[in-house]
Order: structure tokens, then C-alpha cells, then sequence
């Protein structure tokens, strides 16, 4: 054979290695569909497959059946904006500078600062991106809340500007769980009926509507973020007799009442999704694209419901009989906080063929891993460091069952919250300790032996005992080490405890 055919023949395997190694795929029909499900406010116990005795859902505990459960998955921070912002891009939500949910304009309570904690920078990079450039349809039904494109400057963070060829959803953070306005085909309208049964006609829609391309749809939900009701009488029926059992009972001056009357609303809430989630996945059924749809399902961040004696989120309420007045930095009746039950969220993934079923995974992990996670399911190229810094890691190879004996499980968490109060926390956590510091005011910071305390009852944060001591110092340079590596812009705030930085 001639040598130049020779050369030419290696020098094209070559590159087809390259290419196999890169983009897995044969071609590109049979990249996977994925179907990303992003729930509002869902607790890690809110769904009947978790154990939780007083859940009802169907839907999610069957896919949880058929897929890998993730024990342990955590978000970044526990409100709405930030958490949707570390998913999106794979970074702390403090490195776009977004520290707290993203005020709308018409906010009755809050002033909207468009310069200040207003949208997800233009400049980022999404996972909805990187998958749209590489041939996938994308499409995003629901809740962005990545800032308010009402205005000609905010059209900047319209879901389309990152990464989406379809969008039809909410214009905000929130509306109302009946009659809502959405946006549909580029206008605002309101719209009858339950809004949480709109959402997934539209998502059934979409996927009724995929042709050649592999699509990645991402289903925001609505539910289970307040206001609760109205919901349809089936998803009401489950709980109309129930007396829910409560998961703190006991918590001093606990309002149980209100804790099991809004138990019962909360969770209705949740039915209502799930039934839902239920008819989106019966239309990939129907549609004949299951086996080849990967579904992932995860919530934004978690929530509370009489744990610890509050309801709510990282911006937690107290639901006791008695509510502490409001302090120079706290409004009246809000509890800051990163428990765990805020912190973690619900996260299944199916893949047919990959993720073993019913499979549970122990290994620690967090929203920043969706990104990394979803672009090698896909066989799509990292974007270079130059262009996005990833924090977050691969989870393919646990939903695979591969070994991970060296799986690092400890976990940071952030919140700067200055809606409603100002309180700069910052957590380390590891399967045995949890530090939690409040760089505004050293006296709510708190420690958690968690491997015997997992409901964060105890705080030890003034115990004196050498070994606790030393824990404390171990966690807390850790705290400051994550800080400096992300740049966190609390280390230049000047309201801040400057002696925690010493």
C-alpha cells in the first residue's frame, strides 16, 4: 500500500478515536432526550418513597423505584434564585453575585434594585447552552427566576438569552396556584385554570411536539412553593382526614395546629405536582421516546414544617405560638438558617439501560453536579476553565454503580440573606460535623455533631471541650479556604466580623 494512503488511513483513525472519545455517540439520533424536572421548595421527606409517613406520591416513588435515589444531594443555598443559579451555571451563586431570591418590580414588600442581585450575568455559560449548541432542542416550561425581563434592560435574563429555543412560563418567582399570568409565545396573559396543571399541558405539548433532534426540556414546577390551594379534589383527597404526624412535636411552644393544618396544605401541594409529573412522563410513554429519555428529578431546595420549630427554607419562619419581634437585622418572626432539611433536596435519576433500579446512593452530593452530570450524559465537551469555572463534579459514574471509595462527602453551603433580614452564613459540613458561621452576628453561629445528631437539635457551638474546640478551628479554616477560592464578596463587606477572618 502506498505510504502516503498509509499515513492518511492512521492520521483518520486517529482522529475518529479523538472524535469517539469526545462524542460517544455513533450519531447524533441517538444522543439521549433528557427530561430535567425541577420542583419548587420540595422537601427531601416529601415524597412517599423517602419514608415520609404522611406523603402521597405516586408518580415520583415509581420513577424513584426504577431509578437511582440520591440520599444525600444538597443545594448551595436554600432559596429560590441562588440555588436555580448554581444549577444553571455549576458555580456558587455568590460568584454572579445573586445572594438572596431575585425581587420582582412589583414586589409588595421588597424594593426591586435592578443593579444590585438582579439577574444570572449574560456572560455565564449554561448547561441549556452548551446542550443547545451542540444540537439538542431546548426548552424550558416553568420557573427561571433568574431575573426580570418585564423591562427593555432586563430582557438580558429572559430564559431564550440563556440557552433556550422555547420558553413558556412565569415572569417572576411566583404566581398564583390558580388563574396565573404567564408568559406564552413572547406575551403575558392570565390564564384559567390550576396553574400547575397549565404547566404540564405545556410541557406535554413540547414533547408531543420533538422531531428529529434530541431535546432536553427543563420542567419547572410551580408546587410545592406557597400559596398551596387552591388544588384539584384528588389531590386534596389523600389528606382530607389525615391527622399528619409531625417530624418536631415536641419543640418548644411549637404552634402543632398550624404545623398540621399547613402540613396537610403543603402536601396537597406536592400530590398535585406529582400527578402531574406523572402526565409528562406518560407523554414520553406515549410519544415512544422513554427508553431513550433520560429523567432526572430534583427539587431547588428543601423545606421545613415544624423542624426545628420553623417552617419555610433557609429564610426560615417561626411557626410557634409565640413569635420573636423584630431585631436591628431580622424582621419579626424570621429564623435565617442552614439546617439540613433546608439545605437538602430529593434527586432520582432514570436511565434506562445505566442507572440500576431502585439503586440508593449514600455518596454526598450537590446541585453544582448537574451540569458536569448532564453534559457527559449527553457526550458533549466540558466548556474550556477559561470560559466557565466549574465547581461541581460528574455524578455518572454512581449512576452507574462504580466504585467511589475515594468520594470527598463534605459539603459548603452559603447564604447571604438580605431580603427580610441580614445574615451572612457560611457552612462546612461532613458526615460527622456541621459548622454553621453568621459573619453578621457571631452569636447565631451554631455546631452539629450530626453522625449523632442528624436533626441539628444540639447546638454545641459554646461547648468548651478541647476535641469540640478543635473541630471548631478545623471547619472553620475550611469555611475560609472555600471562601477565597470562589472569591466570595463577603470577604470584602464591611459590616461583616472581621475577627472571624483572623
Amino acid at each position: 500500500m502506498n505510504s502516503k494512503i498509509i499515513k492518511f488511513v492512521g492520521a483518520a483513525f486517529y482522529l475518529l478515536m479523538i472524535v469517539q472519545e469526545v462524542y460517544p455517540f455513533q450519531n447524533k439520533d441517538e444522543r439521549p432526550n433528557i427530561l430535567f424536572i425541577l420542583t419548587d421548595d420540595q422537601a427531601p421527606w416529601a415524597f412517599g418513597a423517602s419514608g415520609d409517613p404522611n406523603a402521597y406520591t405516586p408518580n415520583i416513588d415509581k420513577l424513584a423505584a426504577k431509578g437511582v435515589t440520591f440520599q444525600n444531594a444538597f443545594t448551595t443555598t436554600p432559596v429560590c434564585s441562588p440555588s436555580r443559579t448554581s444549577i444553571m451555571t455549576g458555580r456558587y451563586a455568590s460568584e454572579y453575585n445573586i445572594l438572596d431570591f431575585i425581587v420582582s418590580p412589583n414586589h409588595s414588600k421588597l424594593k426591586y434594585d435592578p443593579n444590585v442581585n438582579a439577574g444570572l450575568d449574560p456572560g455565564s455559560i449554561t448547561f441549556a447552552e452548551m446542550l443547545q449548541n451542540a444540537g439538542y432542542h431546548t426548552g424550558l416550561v416553568g420557573k427561571w427566576h433568574l431575573g426580570d425581563w418585564a423591562s427593555e434592560e432586563g430582557r438580558k435574563y429572559h430564559p431564550k438569552n440563556h440557552g433556550f429555543d422555547f420558553f413558556m412560563g412565569l415572569a417572576g418567582g411566583g404566581a398564583s396556584p390558580v388563574n396565573p399570568e404567564l408568559e406564552i409565545e413572547g406575551n403575558l396573559q392570565t390564564v384559567q385554570g390550576l396553574t400547575t396543571d397549565i404547566l404540564a399541558d405545556h410541557a406535554i405539548s413540547f414533547i408531543k411536539n420533538q422531531t428529529e433532534a434530541p431535546f432536553l426540556l427543563c420542567f419547572n414546577t410551580r408546587a410545592p412553593h406557597s400559596q398551596w390551594l387552591p388544588v384539584a379534589e384528588e389531590d386534596w383527597a389523600p389528606f382530607e382526614g389525615m391527622d399528619p404526624i409531625l417530624p418536631n412535636p415536641n419543640y418548644p411552644d411549637l404552634d402543632i395546629e398550624k404545623a398540621k393544618k399547613q402540613m396537610k396544605e403543603y402536601l396537597a401541594s406536592t400530590a398535585g405536582m406529582d400527578r402531574n409529573v406523572g402526565r409528562v412522563l406518560g407523554a414520553l410513554e406515549e410519544k415512544g421516546v422513554m427508553d431513550n429519555t433520560i429523567v432526572i428529578f430534583m427539587s431547588d431546595h428543601g423545606y421545613n414544617m415544624g423542624h426545628n420549630g420553623i417552617k419555610h427554607k433557609g429564610n426560615g419562619k417561626w411557626i410557634t405560638k409565640t413569635i420573636p419581634k423584630e431585631t436591628e437585622n431580622i424582621n419579626a418572626g424570621y429564623r435565617p438558617n442552614l439546617f439540613d432539611n433546608s439545605l437538602k433536596i430529593p434527586a432520582i435519576v432514570y436511565w434506562k439501560g445505566v442507572a440500576q433500579a431502585g439503586r440508593k446512593v449514600d455518596q454526598t452530593v450537590s446541585v453544582l453536579d448537574i451540569y458536569p452530570t448532564l453534559l457527559e450524559m449527553a457526550g458533549v465537551e466540558l466548556p474550556s476553565s477559561s470560559k466557565q469555572i466549574l465547581r461541581g463534579r460528574s455524578l455518572v459514574s454512581l449512576i452507574k454503580g462504580e466504585e467511589a471509595s475515594d468520594w470527598d462527602n463534605d459539603f459548603y453551603a452559603e447564604y447571604s440573606m438580605v431580603n427580610y433580614a441580614t445574615s451572612f452564613l457560611r457552612s462546612y459540613r461532613t458526615p460527622d460535623w456541621k459548622l454553621v458561621r453568621d459573619f453578621m452576628d457571631p452569636s447565631r453561629d451554631e455546631l452539629y455533631h450530626i453522625a449523632i445528631d442528624p436533626e441539628e437539635n444540639i447546638n454545641l457551638i459554646h461547648d468548651n471541650r478541647e476535641e469540640v474546640r478543635e473541630i471548631v478551628a478545623v471547619l472553620h479554616q475550611k469555611i475560609l479556604d472555600k471562601m477565597k477560592e470562589i472569591n466570595d464578596p463577603l470577604l470584602e463587606e464591611v459590616s461583616v466580623n472581621k475577627e472571624y477572618f483572623r
